[in-house]
């Protein structure tokens, strides 16, 4: 047999285990879809969050109502070895996680003396304490008295008076940071210290020992030390009861809580604003009864999943965005556009469309109301991102009514036009909410108080205008986004991702937009060549969530099945679907597939703030490798 037959052979044989893999991994998301039409799955963090959750329900009196009890058996299955946990699978450790953690157990009443908390202890005091913790993790130690409040920056309440035309206001804070601050301006403000059951004190975890304990906010000896003296400043008027319009700002902020609360008792679809919320109302005598607290907590328990010896909280919930994916993973893999599945997704995704106008009218005066947000319910945040995505759902299938579907994608990218940001670029929930010097103030050590326009989310923009040939582009805009792009490419030809990790993620989305709109072949061909540079040895792609602290790791990382498939995207999108790169990592795909569909991966490849909270989607491993597997189907043919 000559080396022409063999390698044409080869071929054949790799096309049809392409084949066999995409019908199992099609029929398991067809098995996964809900009766209503939408695919969800769990939205993974860190422990913290449900670690808080305990703490709020303690502090409401609400404890014995949930089974908190299996909150004590998930803590301790994810301690790991060294004794603490994890910001992110595998990380080593993280101090702030593992003091929350410590917390909950002991209001769990696991004594400090068993084998796990001791562990925990050592290795908490190992990295400086209590003492050397995050902002919002002394913040819930004050609320028990177990962190003194001078060591917890000051928020007067007046800042809810400043008006929206003012240089700053609460609206040049992201969504995520303005529905969890505006309520602890009413916490910072009141300062409460709770009695619970059991009354718990943690001055074993002071490395320093408590009684040298200094609660004060730390310094760097740069400028942002000026906020340091003010927050001095606040705190010496609070001591003289001097704080301007405060009873003004507190009722501001309550009602502005008020006002957001979803039906559902949502605030923002994210659990700290929920939490957050919670506490404020609490702070302003609010019953467990009411009809907001109960809401409210009522939310927090639609977030839960429970098993037979778990319960755990998600920070957020992705029904829009899983679905969609989903439906572009199968409308990608050969599913017939019209397929019921498709058609019953496409028109939940048509429920959900919002007619409202959130926050992002604040700032943006021109827009009207038609997008979609990530969760179930969350009228007063859409996003840009999940938008795009629908709208190219959508565009993928044939709905009954395809005359209401076209006019729901019309009204979106007239929205998301309105929303390109200055710098040409679009940001995720709004417009021009790029004030980098709020992330230096004392109470940010998140560093993720503003949202500023990114690659990742400018170029899944520019995919949907690309695949949409029926939505208007007008050349200006087109321009402007594709000069962001270019200009945010880095020496290595990759690109930044905000929402996912890292420039495995970005430069895939970049790729993708730009081959959709055929354009920009230079930089096309130098992402894709940094792509293939950082494959690894056995086929696959993956990237740590280090890499946002340490820009030597970009691309490095172990093999994911969510990142390889990243990769392939934008390799595929690049032209490069006859390469031996594109092969090796298709063949690392077939190879690691499960027998029932699936792949698996412990690997945390979402993010929520870089270098501080990230995110496992539990169906990226699963319709990211069916998108790329089509892909790659369709341009080489199937045997």
């Amino acid at each position: 047999m000559t080396s022409i037959q063999e390698n044409y052979t080869a071929r054949g044989a790799l096309r049809s285990r392409v084949e066999a893999v995409i019908a199992k991994s099609q029929n398991y998301l067809l098995a996964t879809q809900h009766a209503k039409g939408y695919w969800w799955a769990e939205l993974e963090s860190n422990v913290t969050i449900t670690a808080e959750v305990v703490l709020l329900h303690k502090i409401w009196g609400t404890d014995a109502q949930r089974p908190l009890h299996k909150v004590r058996t998930y803590l301790l299955n994810q301690q790991r070895a060294h004794g603490g946990w994890e910001l992110f699978y595998g990380d080593g450790g993280d101090l702030s996680t593992s003091v929350e953690a410590y917390l909950a157990l002991k209001l769990l009443g696991v004594a400090e003396s068993a084998e796990p908390m001791l562990r925990a202890r050592q290795f908490i005091l190992a990295r400086g304490g209590i003492s050397k913790t995050r902002i919002f993790t002394k913040l819930h130690l004050a609320l028990l008295g177990c962190y003194n409040w001078r060591g917890v920056p000051s928020l007067p309440p007046w800042v809810m008076l400043l008006p929206d035309e003012f240089p700053f206001n609460i609206y040049e804070l992201s969504s995520w940071a303005r529905g969890s601050t505006v309520p602890l301006l009413i916490v910072f403000d009141r300062k409460p210290v709770y009695r619970v059951a059991p009354q718990v004190s943690l001055d074993e975890l002071y490395a320093e020992g408590f009684a040298n304990a200094r609660f004060e906010l730390p310094r760097h000896g740069d400028w942002t030390d000026l906020f340091v003296g003010l927050d001095s400043l606040f705190k010496f008027g609070e001591q003289l009861g001097f704080v301007p319009f405060r009873e003004e700002g507190i009722k501001a902020a309550e009602k502005w809580v008020l006002e957001r609360q979803e039906a559902t008792g949502d605030w923002g679809g994210i659990i700290p604003a929920m939490l957050n919320s919670l506490l404020a109302l609490r702070c302003l005598d609010y019953a467990a009864d009411d009809p907001v607290v109960d809401r409210g907590l009522r939310a927090i328990d639609n977030f839960a999943i429970e098993t037979e010896t778990e319960y755990r909280i998600q920070p957020c919930v992705s029904p829009v965005w899983d679905t969609a994916l989903t439906m572009r993973a199968l409308v990608d893999s050969g599913l017939e556009p019209d397929h019921p599945a498709l058609v019953k997704g496409g028109e939940w995704l048509l429920e959900k469309q919002i007619l409202d106008y959130g926050d992002w009218v604040v700032k943006n005066k021109v827009g009207k109301p038609g997008a979609w947000a990530f969760e179930f319910d969350n009228r007063f945040y859409p996003d840009v991102d999940d938008s795009a995505v629908v709208v190219m759902a959508l565009q993928g299938v044939k709905l009954p009514n395809e005359a209401i579907k076209k006019a729901a994608m019309a009204r979106t990218a007239a929205w998301i036009v309105s929303m390109q940001c200055r710098p040409g670029g679009w940001a995720a929930f709004d417009l021009n909410n790029d004030q980098d010097w709020l992330n230096a103030l004392p109470y940010a050590d998140l560093k993720a108080m503003i949202d500023p326009n990114t690659a990742d989310v400018t170029a899944r923009v520019l995919e949907m205008f690309g695949r949409c040939n029926d939505l208007p582009l007008d050349e200006p805009v087109k321009t402007r986004a594709l000069n962001y792009l270019l200009q945010e490419q880095e020496s290595e030809g990759c690109w930044f991702g905000r929402w996912g990790v890292n420039y495995v993620y970005g430069t895939s989305g970049v790729l993708a937009a730009l081959d959709a709109l055929g354009t920009q072949p230079q930089a096309i061909q130098r992402g894709a060549a940094w792509l293939v540079s950082c494959q690894n040895a056995d086929g696959g792609w993956g990237e740590t969530c280090r890499s946002y602290n340490d820009p030597k790791l970009k691309g490095q990382g172990v093999s994911t099945a969510s990142q390889t498939a990243w990769a392939l995207i934008g390799l595929l999108a690049a032209g490069q679907a006859q390469s031996r790169a594109v092969e090796r990592g298709i063949v690392y795909l077939l190879d690691t597939q499960r027998s029932d569909g699936t792949w698996d991966e412990s690997e945390f490849t979402g993010t929520g703030f870089p270098g501080h909270f990230y995110l496992k989607y539990h169906l990226y491993q699963q319709h990211f490798p069916l998108t790329a597997l089509g892909r790659y189907r369709a341009l080489v043919g199937s045997p």
